[in-house]
């Protein structure tokens, strides 16, 4: 059993930061790629951020600049630095992992509950 966590989403004014964080549980060897998605109101769940093991990252365009996606190999943890912040950005965030690998067993694909960003103007 692979379970991911998010942490860190909550309200913040247009311009401010938050940090999101999404752990890992269960006997896992090692994850092929961590990403964040995103969901607004009525929208599909678009791709934020993804890092591959060895560190390669991808932004959406919008982010490009203002999002920072880190992980560690080590904890199998993904983190999103997000600074200014927009109302547009608000949104339900997963954390996302891409082969999964445990002692018995690959996940092809294992998804977090989501974290609620809202961003006030």
């Amino acid at each position: 059993q692979v379970q991911l966590v998010e942490t860190g989403g909550g309200l913040v004014q247009s311009g401010g930061s938050l940090r999101l964080s999404c752990a890992t549980s269960g006997d896992i060897l090692s994850i092929a790629l961590m990403a964040w998605y995103r969901q607004a109101p009525g929208k599909p769940r678009d791709l934020v951020a993804s890092i591959t093991g060895g560190g390669t990252t991808n932004y959406m365009d919008s982010v490009k600049d203002r999002f920072t996606i880190s992980r560690d190999n080590a904890q199998n943890t993904v983190s999103l630095q997000m600074n200014g912040l927009q109302v547009e950005d608000t949104a339900l965030y997963y954390c996302n992992a891409v082969n999964v690998a445990t002692t018995h067993s690959t996940y092809p694909e294992v998804w977090g509950q989501g974290t609620l960003v809202a961003v006030s103007s």
